[in-house]
């Protein structure tokens, strides 16, 4: 399980939707681009919009991994559906659950592992 996450006037979860499947790449980080090419066909997914709205939106899957180019693995991932409500980055910090999360403690992080009982709270908060 992962948090993807995007900046909604770039690419947004509506657009994802609307698309109902993308390539996501394009990640420079050295962590995120590892986390990326850890991902899996089937692996569950958070997608979390920045900027303004700094909120877990809604959820997608992956569907296929291509890590042939390490230094730009791409993963295909299908849209899943909108959050019942969004889960703001304040709420997370405040959650004992993300005191050790790479969400939290690397702010600038594209793609974050999440534990079970992390994405449950986002599927549910």
């Amino acid at each position: 399980m992962y948090l993807l996450k995007t900046e909604p006037s770039e690419y947004s979860f509506a657009d994802l939707q609307r698309d109902k499947e993308t390539v996501w790449d394009g990640v420079s980080n050295p962590v995120a681009l590892k986390n990326l090419r850890g991902m899996k066909s089937g692996d569950r997914l958070i997608i979390y919009e920045t900027g303004d709205r700094k909120s877990a939106v809604g959820t997608a899957t992956v569907i296929s991994g291509d890590s042939s180019d390490p230094k730009n693995p791409r993963v295909r991932i299908k849209a899943g559906k909108t959050l019942s409500k969004p889960v703001t980055l304040a709420e997370i910090k405040a959650n004992k659950l993300f005191g050790d999360s790479p969400l939290v403690r690397q702010g600038r992080l594209s793609v974050v592992p999440l534990t079970e009982e992390q994405y449950e709270f986002l599927l549910k908060a």
